[in-house]
C-alpha cells in the first residue's frame, strides 16, 4: 500500500519536471479531486474523495475528467463532447473576441471545483484537502479552489512545487498565505496520503498535454488501462471526448460561462444549470445504498440550563438562528392531521374489517359498508382516496405565517383533505426541520380557525398571483390537466383586471395550533442526540412548562 502511494509521489515529481512554466495558450482544463485510496494508483486530473481511508478529486477544463455538484441529472447521450482542438479554439474565442480574461475564467473554474466538492463531501467528514497545483493555468484553478474551500470550512493544504512568477499567480499565493493555508513541498508529502488527507485535488495540467497526467489519452481515455479510476470527474466549459470513457459515480459540468455565441458556433448541447448552481451532473446518478446513508452530526450541546423557560421563546430563538443561517424557507413545516377515528395508520379495507361489538351495531356497520361501496363505485368513482381519507393520518408541507402567545398560524383551503380531517379531529402536529443547524422542533396541540378578519387581512397581503391561484385551486380535487388551471387563471386575471381588490373566497382561510407539547431536537455525534420536551402542568394554580430530557 505504501509502495503504491510512493509511486504516486514520484509521478508528481516526474510530471512537474516535464511541464513548461508558461503554456502558450490558456486551455480551460479543470482541476480534479479524489479521495486517497491505498488500493488505487495516484494520478492527476480527476476529482473524487478518498474513501474512508482515501479520496481523490480531479477536474478537467473543456471536458477533462473531474468534479461535481448540483442535483439535476442530464442524459450523457445528449451532451456535446469537444476534441482537443475544439476545446483550445473555444478558449481562444473566450479570451479573444468575447473579452474574457484569464483571471476571470480561473476564478469561475476554481469556484466551480470548490462548490462541487462541498456539494458531495461535507467538511464535517472530509475536512483535510490537498490541492496539488501545476505551473500553468490549471494550477491557478487549484489555488483559487483552495481559497474557496477554506472559506467553506475545509482545511486545505497546497503542494505547488514549480511556481509561476507572474503577478496573477503570485497574488493567488499571497491570498492563500494570508489565510495561513500551509504549502507543502513534494518531499514533505507523506508516503501514504490517505492517512493525512481526505480529498486530493489534481490541478496539475490542462488538456494542452496530449497525454493528460492521469494516464488518460485526451480524446481516447484510459487506453492502456493503467490510468487512475477516479470517483468524480468535473468538466469545465464542456466535456471532452475522453470523458465518454469515464465510469465513476460522479461526472459534473462546471464553469457556467459559455455564451450563446460559442454554443451556436460549435453546436454545443449543454445542460441547464439548476438554480444558482455552478455545476450540473452529467449522466446517470450514482447507485446509492440507502442503508449506508448517514450523517454524524456535530453540534453544540443543548442543555437544560441553557434553554428558555417558555417553549415559544425557545422556538423564536431557534427560528432567528435558522433565519440568520440563510436556510431556505425556514418557516416550512410538516403538518400532520388525522381523521375522526384517530388511527395513525390504516386503510379502507382494514377499517371495514373492524369487529362490531354487538348485533345492532353489526347491522349498522353492514349498512354503512354498502353505502360506502355505493359512493366509491357509483356516486364518486374518481375520489376513492377522499372516501377513505378519514381513516388515515396524512402529512404535507405548509408555511408558518405567524407565531405568538396563542400559537402557530398557517393558511389553506377549508375544503382540502387536511381541513376535512381537522373538522373531524381538531388536533394536529407540526414539525420544523432545519438541516443546516442539525435541529428540529415538534409541536402538538389543538387546532381552530382564525378569525375571518385575520384571514382577510393575510389574503390581501399576498401577491396578486397567489390570490388568484387560491381561487383557481379547488385543493385536492381531480383536474383533467394543468392546462385547465392555466385557463381558469387567465379568465380570473381578465375578470379582475380593472379591480384593485380581489375578494377572498369563503373556502380559504387560516388555522391556529395551540401548543400542548413541544420537543426540541439537536443532532449530536454517535446518535446521542439532545431531546428536550416541554409539557404543561399546574403549579400553584398557574400553568407552567415542565422540561424533561428524552432518550435519543
Amino acid at each position: 500500500m505504501r509502495g503504491v502511494l510512493g509511486k504516486s509521489r514520484k509521478m508528481i515529481c516526474s510530471l512537474l519536471s516535464q511541464a513548461p512554466v508558461s503554456p502558450a495558450y490558456y486551455y480551460r482544463s479543470s482541476p480534479s479531486i479524489y479521495k486517497p485510496k491505498p488500493s488505487n494508483r495516484f494520478s492527476w486530473g480527476f476529482l473524487a474523495p478518498i474513501p474512508s481511508p482515501a479520496i481523490r478529486v480531479f477536474c478537467s477544463k473543456p471536458g477533462e475528467v473531474g468534479g461535481l455538484m448540483a442535483s439535476s441529472v442530464q442524459n450523457q447521450g445528449s451532451i456535446s463532447y469537444l476534441t482537443q482542438r475544439e476545446a483550445a479554439e473555444v478558449d481562444e474565442t473566450l479570451m479573444g473576441p468575447l473579452g474574457f480574461s484569464v483571471d476571470q475564467l480561473m476564478e469561475l473554474a476554481g469556484l466551480s471545483v470548490a462548490t462541487s466538492i462541498a456539494e458531495v463531501y461535507k467538511p464535517s467528514e472530509y475536512n483535510r484537502i490537498l490541492a496539488i497545483c501545476g505551473p500553468g493555468n490549471n494550477g491557478g484553478d487549484g489555488l483559487v479552489a483552495a481559497r474557496h474551500l477554506y472559506h467553506f470550512g475545509y482545511k486545505p493544504f497546497v503542494c505547488y512545487p514549480k511556481r509561476t512568477q507572474k503577478p496573477l499567480y503570485s497574488g493567488l499565493v499571497t491570498q492563500l498565505e494570508s489565510l495561513s493555508i500551509p504549502f507543502l513541498s513534494v518531499d514533505e508529502l507523506p508516503m501514504d496520503l490517505s492517512k493525512d488527507f481526505d480529498i486530493l485535488v489534481d490541478a496539475m495540467f490542462g488538456f494542452s498535454f496530449h497525454d493528460i497526467p492521469s494516464g488518460w489519452h485526451v480524446e481516447e481515455g484510459d487506453v492502456g488501462g493503467d490510468g487512475i479510476k477516479p470517483d468524480m470527474l468535473v468538466s469545465l466549459t464542456a466535456p471532452k471526448l475522453c470523458a465518454k470513457k469515464f465510469s465513476g459515480p460522479h461526472h459534473f459540468l462546471g464553469g457556467r460561462f459559455v455564451p450563446p455565441a460559442i454554443a451556436e458556433k460549435y453546436k454545443l448541447q449543454l445542460p441547464q444549470y439548476p438554480g444558482m448552481s455552478m455545476c450540473v451532473r452529467i449522466g446517470k446518478p450514482p447507485q446509492i445504498d440507502i442503508s449506508a446513508l448517514r450523517e454524524n452530526y456535530i453540534s453544540p450541546e443543548f442543555l437544560e440550563e441553557q434553554v428558555e423557560a417558555d417553549p415559544l421563546d425557545q422556538f423564536r430563538k431557534w427560528f432567528v438562528d435558522a433565519m440568520a443561517a440563510n436556510l431556505k424557507e425556514p418557516n416550512a413545516m410538516a403538518l400532520s392531521t388525522t381523521g375522526k377515528d384517530g388511527k395513525p395508520h390504516g386503510s379502507e379495507k382494514r377499517a371495514l374489517r373492524a369487529p362490531a361489538p354487538n348485533a345492532i351495531l353489526n347491522k349498522i356497520w353492514e349498512l354503512f359498508k354498502l353505502w360506502l361501496n355505493f359512493l366509491k363505485n357509483f356516486a364518486f368513482p374518481s375520489t376513492k382516496y377522499d372516501i377513505h381519507a378519514c381513516y388515515l393520518s396524512s402529512s404535507r408541507m405548509v408555511l408558518l405565517k405567524g407565531v405568538d402567545k396563542d400559537g402557530f398560524v398557517w393558511f389553506t383551503n377549508y375544503e382540502s383533505q387536511k381541513a376535512r380531517q381537522l373538522s373531524e379531529n381538531p388536533h394536529a402536529a407540526l414539525l420544523f426541520y432545519w438541516d443546516g443547524l442539525n435541529r428540529q422542533v415538534r409541536v402538538e396541540g389543538s387546532v381552530e380557525k382564525v378569525s375571518d378578519e385575520e384571514s382577510e387581512q393575510y389574503f390581501h397581503s399576498r401577491p396578486r398571483g397567489s390570490q388568484l391561484g387560491a381561487i383557481v385551486s379547488k385543493q385536492s380535487t381531480v383536474v383533467p390537466g394543468r392546462h385547465v388551471l392555466h385557463q381558469q387563471y387567465k379568465e380570473l386575471e381578465e375578470k379582475y383586471s380593472k379591480e384593485s381588490l380581489i375578494p377572498k373566497p369563503k373556502y380559504w382561510g387560516g388555522y391556529r395550533l395551540k401548543p400542548e407539547r413541544f420537543e426540541f431536537w439537536q443532532g449530536q455525534p454517535s446518535r446521542l442526540h439532545d431531546r428536550l420536551e416541554y409539557s404543561p402542568q399546574e403549579t400553584d394554580g398557574k400553568r407552567v412548562w415542565k422540561i424533561v430530557r428524552l432518550a435519543p
